[in-house]
């Protein structure tokens, strides 16, 4: 069974700065992997390589469906089958929900106005907010507009979602919501790469768990092998910081 993604010797430098180092990583279809790890440790800067938000380094690859990253006519068709989801919601301040949702489709598939219409109106009430659609984004809460975000990566129809910690930006009291969306993918078989602070999230909804620090994968396994068994001890002085309440 071949990988849906694959990363190959993958390093991403800023100047003298590593933030990433020969990294090797298979995530196959309908696998959720969780990336956790301390602030700085390549996280971001990893999924955002799958897509090409950031360049790596010219000697590793990175593949998607069997497609090479890189530069060129070939990155948007891999960028369709990949959909992203930022802390910060980055939706169209100037259209409505459902415009915000109808956009991507319309644009990079040339699909009818009326087809996008209904999808989005679909994906709306797959999210629990399809009463919100001719609102815009500043009149909806940070998990509302969260839950947009989700929609309109859906839209397009990808093959995988990379989520950016996708909850930081939010109040505690609207986590739950989002991540009750993420979850209802993840039973649904969606591939997933998720970025994530939130471990017993993490621990209850990913196939596969890696830890990262300093540009490197520390550690992989299941949840059960990371959270309750890790062999390595930066893995188990991180989590010790982080659940200790």
């Amino acid at each position: 069974m071949k990988p849906l993604i694959e990363l190959k010797n993958v390093s991403k430098h800023y100047n003298n700065f590593c933030a990433l180092s020969n990294i090797n990583l298979k995530i196959y279809e309908g696998e959720v992997l969780c990336i956790i790890g301390p602030s700085g440790s390549g996280k971001s800067t990893l999924i955002r390589c799958i897509n090409y938000l950031e360049k790596y380094d010219n000697l590793g690859e990175i593949i998607v469906n069997g497609n090479l990253v890189k530069k060129g006519r070939g990155l948007k068709n891999i960028r369709t089958e990949v959909g992203m989801v930022f802390q910060n919601f980055n939706l169209f301040p100037h259209l409505t929900i459902l415009r915000n949702i109808m956009l991507g489709p319309m644009r990079a598939t040339k699909m009818s106005q009326n087809n996008a219409k209904n999808i989005a109106y679909d994906l709306l009430e797959k999210v629990g907010i399809r009463d919100q659609a001719e609102k815009y984004p500043y009149q909806l809460s940070g998990g509302q507009q969260q839950r947009v975000a989700i929609a309109r990566a859906l839209a397009m129809k990808p093959k995988i979602i990379l989520f950016d910690e996708p909850t930081s930006s939010l109040d505690p009291e609207m986590v739950n919501e989002v991540l009750d969306v993420i979850k209802n993918l993840a039973s649904m078989g969606v591939t997933m790469i998720i970025v994530t602070h939130e471990m017993g999230f993490a621990k209850q909804v990913a196939d596969n768990v890696i830890f990262m620090d300093g540009g490197i994968i520390v550690e992989r396994g299941s949840p059960m092998q990371i959270f309750d068994n890790s062999k390595e001890k930066r893995t188990q002085t991180f989590l010790k910081f982080i659940l200790k309440d």
